[in-house]
């Protein structure tokens, strides 16, 4: 990994100051920085990547100082109708360095939901017009690296973009958590959930450590996979995936397990339930105020009511700070009358000893089809 402190004072060096973005895992070693550093004031960690990028040009147009945003390559979605819709040199034409974790890069194995990102990520790029390299790993070449992208965003006013594959910016090993806050782990939320609901219950999970918990709970309790989709892409959409499915799948409990940071992504998608009837959909928060998978940098999820927008949204909702409390919350909620959402509080940390998640996606989602496919 590079020297992170030589990295921040490079770009310091050039006048950035401000900094906005979605956490990754090839930049956990940038974002434990950037946390641990640079005040609030300065960083803001976004609710999704089209965010940062509006975040930052509010920075740029109050202040004509040249911000950076990270974000993960999966993310360039999210990003691209600010790219060209707002910081567009045919619109207001805002220059921002972009810090990009490559995932998926063609040169490294990697899982199969970052495969195409991975091979679209320096075409995208290219098409929307934003000059790109790749970071060297090597301490000596980053400030004229950083000076490249700097300087040819401000002589251009258009976005200049740091591409970083693995290992360049990001810690070897995972930081431990030491946390005591709420009784359940997300693995101990999941399986009361699985405990206390019905067992034909059709279950979808969010990226990352909820869709691996969840697979390896059904393994461990010799079930079947065949009710569960398992989101492992597409962050924020698991939401909506559920809502797909409980249009149509109406005799029983359609069960999302959400993560905080996940639903804060794309949280508009709770506003669905207000204009359609979904009264067999239990949206459940495992809320552990952190992006964990990427490193454990803090989300929202703690400082935010989730249960008040829920019932502002058309839901039913309560919070759950504990096994009991989560169960009170199923029995009352998970009866097929209204859409529901239950916030789990729960604390940060994972099994140590948990297994990759290696599976076949055509092979889950047509056992999941076959079993429980109806007619709209």
């Amino acid at each position: 990994m590079l020297d992170q402190e030589r990295v921040f004072r490079a770009l310091g060096d050039e006048g950035v100051e401000f900094f906005a973005g979605v956490p990754d895992s090839h930049l956990n070693g940038f974002c434990a920085y950037l946390t641990e550093n640079v005040p609030s004031c300065r960083h803001i960690i976004a609710a999704n990547e089209g965010n940062a990028v509006a975040l930052a040009s509010g920075y740029y147009f109050a202040t004509g100082t040249v911000p950076l945003v990270y974000m993960q390559n999966s993310g360039m979605g999210n990003a691209l109708n600010p790219l060209v819709s707002l910081a567009d040199k045919h619109v207001y034409s805002v220059p921002m360095v972009l810090l990009i974790g490559w995932r998926g890069d063609p040169s490294v194995e990697d899982h199969v939901q970052h495969e195409t990102q991975g091979q679209i990520t320096t075409k995208l790029l290219d098409v929307l017009g934003i000059p790109h390299v790749v970071v060297k790993g090597d301490d000596e070449s980053i400030e004229k690296t950083v000076s490249w992208a700097v300087r040819t965003t401000r002589d251009t006013r258009v976005p200049a973009a740091l591409i970083a594959q693995k290992g360049i910016f990001a810690e070897t090993t995972k930081r431990p958590f030491q946390d005591d806050s709420y009784p359940l782990s997300r693995e101990e939320a999941i399986r009361v959930v699985l405990d206390n609901t019905p067992k034909d219950s059709v279950f979808v999970a969010t990226t990352g450590r909820a869709s691996r918990e969840l697979y390896h709970l059904r393994e461990e309790r010799g079930e079947t996979h065949d009710y569960d989709v398992l989101n492992v892409g597409s962050m924020g959409h698991a939401s909506s995936i559920s809502m797909g499915m409980a249009q149509v799948i109406r005799d029983r409990l359609v069960v999302c397990l959400d993560g905080d940071a996940a639903a804060i992504m794309h949280l508009g998608a709770l506003t669905t339930v207000s204009t359609h009837d979904m009264p067999n959909l239990l949206h459940i928060i495992l809320d552990n105020g952190v992006h964990e998978s990427v490193g454990g940098q803090p989300s929202a999820g703690h400082l935010v009511d989730f249960a008040q927008i829920a019932r502002g949204s058309g839901y039913r909702a309560q919070i759950a700070n504990d096994a009991n409390s989560l169960i009170t919350a199923i029995g009352a909620l998970a009866d097929g009358k209204a859409a529901s959402l239950i916030d789990v509080r729960i604390r940060k940390g994972l099994r140590p000893t948990l297994p990759p998640l290696e599976i076949d996606g055509l092979q889950l989602i047509t056992g999941f089809m076959n079993t429980n496919i109806t007619k709209g």
